[in-house]
């Protein structure tokens, strides 16, 4: 397998990286059969891609194996914003070039600095993916990847703009909904459940992003009432 450098690894407050923990932890706690877990918000700037690089960096670094896929094929910058290169500078071929091509997913995929933490970047934006989500490849991108790590990530465009996280969300086990405090209304974040849930993609929780107290934070609720995790607030960094 191939392997890149991440040569901008963010780095975040201790507060912050509790926050992560006990997302992490309750994400745990799903059960086996969740693998495939689609990051998605309703509308852009709420923070959907910092909170999928952080979950997948926190559980790759706690020694689970976990992947990285972006999906975000329109209008992806994590590959720029976290610096990303081959590991010997050469050229990164993403995930437009792995739906477009005939490579394998092992020919695909990146390891990355982190042991258990690899990664399929994109890294070449396209107008109009619809025909390259909708085909066979991304699927079995998908069910691939559920066989060779315990989490797969999938950072999607947000609900608001185009269907693409629909039509990921119907191959995933469920979507984890990033909410931006005090600027997402409860009526769009309803309409995005609903579309989710009309998917086929259960939503396993939400997390409440950028929320302005005295501590700054994240907040993660399970679905349907479950339960709580990360009930302290931390401030990001207003990324994603």
């Amino acid at each position: 397998m191939k392997r890149l450098k991440i040569e901008k690894m963010p780095e975040v407050p201790y507060a912050m990286e509790e926050a992560f923990n006990r997302l992490r932890i309750g994400i745990s706690f799903l059960g086996r059969d969740v693998r495939k877990i689609m990051i998605v918000s309703s509308l852009p700037n709420e923070g959907k891609s910092f909170v999928t690089f952080q979950m997948w960096k926190q559980m790759a670094e706690t020694g689970v194996p976990s992947v990285l896929l972006d999906m975000d094929l329109r209008k992806s910058v994590m590959a720029d914003k976290y610096h990303m290169s081959g590991a010997f500078k050469e050229k990164l071929s993403g995930m437009s070039h792995f739906l477009a091509g005939d490579n394998t997913v092992e020919e695909a995929l990146y390891h990355t600095e982190i042991p258990s933490g690899d990664i399929l970047p994109n890294v070449d934006n396209v107008i109009s993916p619809s025909l390259l989500i909708e085909g066979p490849r991304m699927k079995e991108l998908l069910n691939e990847c559920a066989k060779r790590y315990r989490y797969v990530f999938v950072d999607v465009p947000p609900l608001g703009l185009v269907s693409d996280a629909e039509k990921i969300g119907s191959v995933c086990d469920g979507a984890i909904l990033v909410v931006r405090a005090n600027s997402t209304s409860k009526n769009i974040v309803r309409n995005s459940i609903a579309q989710l849930e009309r998917a086929g993609c259960p939503v396993l929780g939400t997390v409440l992003n950028r929320v302005e107290t005295n501590h700054g934070g994240y907040y993660y609720k399970k679905h349907a009432g479950y339960g709580y995790y990360g009930n302290e607030y931390y401030q990001d960094s207003k990324e994603g």
